[in-house]
């Protein structure tokens, strides 16, 4: 959104202190384990931008609760296989060979979104070592969110949505739906279909400090019908939206929401 859209959709400015006050009224308190999925541009103008808002979750989760993010870098894939946009069939070979290996201190996030992309770099936050699918984390259970996350476990019971599910902890929906939550993918690694299939996938990872270029299967994740899911599960617990600026926020318990979809996925895919 350009900065004068925002500026005309915008009653007051946004800031640290008014942030903090809306995200706690929507049900964020000190010590819970939050994964936040974000789109800036759904807020409003806002005093200070994306270091506003992680100042004022952090805030309110204070020393006692983690923040984590996706820090997904989808570019670091089998380039035969992109469609959004595709390359030049004669490329593929090159990107392979040259794709820099996956690094959590230098690697950009794709379409993330900048509030992510912010995080990633923050003093004190540790990002999983996953080439596609990693997470970043601040807070007492950041550590155990973020390690080992397995390359053939991108999103199942072992990576940091896996461990999330452990310790119960929360998903905050930021101006953006549930198609955007990557918790949903969780379900798909349990549950089962007549469909379900995995894909053979490559990606360019340090192997003993060397670059190379790894293929392995993987899940072939959908969320198209994620929506759907959560639309039903929201309807059925009776969750109510907050709104933190000008953005609709969903805020609830990742662990029930799991296997509400995991039942769903069984039943309608």
């Amino acid at each position: 959104m350009p900065e004068a859209t925002a500026i005309a959709a915008t009653n007051l400015p946004l800031t640290v202190d008014s942030l903090t006050e809306q995200f706690s009224a929507c049900g964020l308190r000190a010590g819970q384990t939050v994964l936040v999925h974000s789109r800036m541009s759904k807020l409003g103008w806002i005093a200070g931008g994306q270091v506003a808002v992680i100042q004022a979750l952090l805030r309110v989760l204070g020393d006692s609760g983690t923040l984590m993010m996706p820090t997904h870098t989808s570019g670091n894939t089998d380039p035969a296989r992109w469609r959004h946009p595709p390359v030049p069939d004669e490329w593929v070979p090159v990107i392979r060979e040259h794709m820099p290996a996956f690094d959590p201190l230098i690697s950009p996030t794709r379409e993330m979104g900048v509030i992510p992309e912010l995080f990633r770099t923050w003093p004190g936050v540790v990002r999983s070592n996953h080439p596609v699918g990693s997470f970043a984390a601040i807070g007492p259970n950041a550590a155990y969110l973020t390690d080992d996350h397995q390359l053939l476990d991108m999103f199942g019971e072992t990576s940091p949505i896996g461990k999330l599910y452990e310790l119960d902890g929360y998903v905050l929906l930021l101006g953006v739906d549930h198609e955007n939550d990557t918790s949903l993918h969780l379900a798909e690694n349990r549950a089962t279909w007549a469909n379900k299939t995995y894909i053979p996938e490559g990606t360019a990872i340090l192997v003993d400090g060397v670059r190379q270029w790894v293929e392995f299967d993987m899940l072939q994740i959908d969320n198209d019908d994620f929506n759907l899911i959560g639309t039903a599960y929201e309807h059925q617990i009776g969750l109510q939206h907050g709104k933190v600026g000008e953005a609709t926020v969903r805020f609830f318990r990742q662990r029930p929401l799991i296997d509400f979809a995991v039942e769903w996925m069984q039943h309608n895919r």
